[in-house]
């Protein structure tokens, strides 16, 4: 009876984990309190829509700034159009760059939810000396004189580099985390909510494309025609119902615990397989060091299977013979679990995708450099109204606006019939279309000012090229998210996010150094230049045909970079 009795309740204690399992998520996610979540009151689109609506209000309060900045550099601090745009372009590239402080902080010690909380105070703190520096007198220079303008003192330079520096670090801890920290609402062993993950991506870019629409539109028209200080003014208030609508959620969302530094654990691995240099690689895997626990040793992981490739490094994960005689398996610089080693050859694995997508990035910024001082010497008028150069960029926004519904409602069901995947496309297939349109744009963009040139045009010509930009990033940078935190291992997803990032910043860098080097060559000889402060003297078409030809060439290198790429191999 005895036996009959623990059966019994051997059964009834498998019913209750089974059920428990049902009612928490699958992927370790925590509540604020620290304690299992419950699935039916916690995450999902719940939780989204305070990590979206906080999107919204943060994107505004940043691109109140970028959309416009080039015009305020010019008309304001008396910059020259090289010189303004490299300024823009070299900011641009350093709000792309401090992620890596955000992401690392995250994963490593702070979280997600933290780390986007303390920076998005310095977002706003960079936001206010930004208004600050545009709103009193003695922060800016004076109006011009006939031909007379006079440049900004240091002092002046200097208030104006605090708040533009001040927002590119917020933004480092923001823009790592807040993608990643809205994927992690859904559960990644539950397919239906897997499946929503991928949906969730295309309506945070939506997400973005609405805050980004506001500030090229009604903040550029502010800056324009009212002034200035209230122009970033208004930004900065966004920023502050940002950070009420991401409290506002705590409650409802889940949490996913650091892992300790990822920085750290790739070290490890490093140094643990070149002290094993003579160590054969067991034919075996299972040979290899990994813990017998469900659960990898590192926090916040699931385990990794082993993969073929990259051998040299699993020789990190081999048991050497004094290992195995005193079975002490602590001493983590000498030896490495199976999982550490395969989330060094996962980040391997995704660098040539992510070289790639440098180029892109430079053709992107275009939009907030090239595409208005080209837009500035066209004709603007609508009646008594005059457009802003910077709000054309709304064209690129109600792409995305339009494509962002038709592609996750439409394409996606329709793509996924004929492919049989559940995305309809892989997310290495989305960001080569991406790609391909983008090379359309610069064609484009090349062709209007062959015809600016020939005489006078409206501005509205610049459509078609900030329509097919606008469906580039669609299928690019969607794409390019989903892609980086899919494929990267769990307690690297913000670091993952980071260096994905970072290749905005390299185009920036890389788009800067061109006009550079463009600039030298092409005005040697007292040669006026293809980017000259007189557009109507230059040849800007050739600056955006070069740009052309590097994507198509690009596009090649990314073709046999997609073909080898080995996906990840979650246990």
């Amino acid at each position: 009876m005895g036996t009959l009795d623990d059966q019994l309740l051997l059964l009834e204690d498998a019913l209750l984990q089974e059920e428990h399992c049902n009612l928490t998520t699958g992927d370790g996610s925590l509540d604020f309190s620290g304690k299992p979540v419950l699935k039916s009151k916690t995450g999902n689109w719940r939780a989204c829509i305070f990590i979206l609506g906080n999107e919204v209000c943060e994107r505004l309060a940043f691109y109140g700034v970028n959309t416009n900045l080039v015009s305020y550099l010019t008309k304001k601090l008396h910059e020259g159009n090289v010189s303004a745009a490299k300024m823009v372009s070299t900011w641009s590239g350093t709000c792309y760059v401090t992620p890596l402080i955000g992401a690392f902080l995250a994963d490593a010690y702070w979280g997600k939810y933290w780390t986007i909380a303390v920076f998005s105070m310095i977002h706003f703190l960079g936001m206010s000396t930004l208004t600050l520096s545009a709103s009193v007198p003695m922060f800016k220079p004076a109006e011009c004189e006939g031909f007379i303008c006079p440049s900004a003192t240091p002092s002046q330079y200097a208030i104006l580099y605090a708040g533009l520096y001040l927002v590119s670090l917020g933004m480092g801890g923001i823009k790592p985390c807040i993608s990643s920290f809205g994927a992690d609402q859904f559960d990644d062993t539950d397919p239906s909510e897997r499946l929503q993950k991928a949906s969730f991506f295309n309506w945070f870019y939506f997400a973005i494309s609405i805050g980004c629409l506001m500030a090229s539109t009604v903040i550029v028209w502010i800056q324009e025609n009212v002034g200035w200080g209230i122009g970033f003014g208004i930004p900065a208030l966004f920023m502050v119902v940002s950070i009420v609508f991401f409290f506002c959620g705590t409650p409802l969302y889940r949490f996913q615990s650091p892992g300790g530094s990822p920085l750290t654990r790739i070290c490890q691995v490093v140094v643990a397989s070149m002290l094993k240099f003579e160590l054969e690689v067991p034919q075996d895997s299972s040979l290899l060091y990994e813990t017998s626990d469900t659960h990898s040793a590192i926090e916040g992981s699931r385990k990794l299977k082993h993969t073929e490739e990259m051998k040299f490094l699993d020789k990190a994960a081999c048991l050497s013979a004094t290992e195995m005689k005193t079975e002490d398996f602590s001493n983590s610089w000498r030896l490495c679990t199976v999982t550490q080693v395969e989330e060094l050859k996962v980040l391997i694995h995704m660098v040539p995708i992510w070289a790639t997508a440098i180029v892109f990035s430079a053709v992107y910024e275009q939009m907030s450099t090239t595409f208005i001082e080209q837009g500035m010497v066209m004709d603007r008028a609508v009646g008594s109204f005059t457009i802003p150069a910077a709000s054309l960029a709304t064209f690129s926004i109600m792409s995305i606006i339009f494509w962002v519904p038709f592609y996750d409602k439409i394409f996606v069901p329709v793509a996924r019939k004929f492919s049989g995947k559940p995305k309809g496309f892989s997310e290495l297939q989305r960001m080569g279309i991406g790609q391909v349109i983008s090379i359309f744009c610069m064609l484009a963009a090349g062709l209007v000012e062959i015809r600016r040139l020939a005489g006078p045009v409206s501005i509205f010509w610049q459509i078609p090229q900030y329509f097919l930009m606008g469906a580039a990033e669609i299928f690019f940078y969607i794409g390019k998210m989903e892609f980086f935190y899919d494929q990267s291992p769990d307690a690297m997803r913000s670091l993952c996010t980071a260096f994905s990032l970072l290749t905005s910043s390299l185009g920036s860098y890389l788009n800067s150094l061109v006009l550079t080097i463009v600039t030298a060559i092409t005005t040697s000889g007292g040669k006026p230049g293809w980017i000259p402060d007189n557009l109507d003297k230059g040849q800007l078409y050739n600056y955006f045909f070069l740009w052309a030809v590097f994507s198509l060439l690009n596009l090649l290198v990314y073709f046999f970079c997609a073909m080898k790429y080995k996906q990840k191999r979650a246990s």
